[in-house]
């Protein structure tokens, strides 16, 4: 159904003929219901943090069934190629550096924040379906990358953004122990790309925005996501430990900077590098 439901996203049978404002409302529809699709793996995984009880299901520690909700939704997308072997690739990537980055945060000597329950998956205090959060930033961007058929123009070159991000990863870890260089990061990464356009395709005409505009949007949906996480208990900051707190402002900068170092990754997928012009 959902391949069905792609075909006609990507290829709708009738054309609107509709001007105006009619066709600024048409497209922001299509807009979003293509928006909802790309988002289907974090649904799931946000819909189960929000569903599952904090005692858990079945038998299984909450931590341990969303775990499974995870591994799961990842081996239908595969199974029903709504999600091919290289993308599935690169999640993994992102899975990998979200868990090494939490277990660095939940270690006793950091503590930026703690998954207060017990549960059979965790590992160095870090529950394993944690890392699919993560991934399913990565998931949304690539599909969202083949439903709105993106293109990218003035791409600044690979080894800069590279650079950027390896430098935007560091400094999550390094900042405990040096200064912190996210407002020189955010700012050289504004420098970037500030040229940079993307090219969307909400229905059939093409339309344009700043790159830089949809990197600080989408840090924004993941700072309330995490709101929700937080309230949920899935995980807690340190001021979040006697009463809910939303979570700070801050941290939809720090979500930004992210989006950045997961689009670089995924800009590296061969099927999206060809449509990146990189500066002359």
């Amino acid at each position: 159904m959902l391949a069905s439901l792609d075909r006609v996203l990507l290829d709708p049978d009738r054309r609107s003929i509709v001007e105006g404002w009619r066709r600024g409302l048409l497209e922001l529809l299509w807009f979003g219901i293509k928006e909802a699709r790309a988002c289907l793996f974090a649904v799931i995984i946000f819909g189960a943090v929000v569903l599952v009880p904090k005692a858990g299901l079945f038998g299984l520690a909450r931590y341990d069934l969303l775990l499974v909700i995870a591994l799961v939704t990842q081996a239908w997308l595969l199974w029903s190629r709504l999600e091919s072997v290289d993308e599935f690739k690169a999640i993994m990537v992102f899975h990998a550096l979200g868990f090494a980055l939490e277990a660095f945060k939940v270690s006793a000597a950091i503590g930026s924040w703690r998954y207060p329950d017990a549960a059979y998956s965790k590992l160095l205090g870090v529950p394993l379906f944690s890392g699919f959060m993560y991934a399913a930033v990565g998931s949304y961007m690539i599909q969202a990358w083949r439903l709105l058929d993106l293109r990218i123009e003035r791409h600044p070159p690979y080894w800069m953004t590279w650079t950027v991000s390896i430098l935007i990863y560091l400094n999550f870890f390094t900042h405990h122990y040096i200064a912190d260089i996210r407002v020189p990061l955010a700012a050289l990464t504004l420098g970037l790309y500030a040229r940079c356009g993307v090219v969307f395709r909400p229905l059939d005409r093409d339309r344009r925005m700043p790159l830089v505009l949809a990197f600080v949007l989408i840090g924004f949906f993941l700072w309330l996501a995490e709101n929700f996480g937080t309230f949920f208990g899935i995980w807690q900051y340190p001021n979040q430990f006697g009463a809910w707190a939303t979570v700070h402002l801050g941290k939809w900068g720090s979500w930004s900077l992210l989006v950045i170092m997961t689009f670089s990754i995924v800009a590296q997928l061969k099927h999206i590098k060809a449509t990146i012009q990189l500066h002359d």
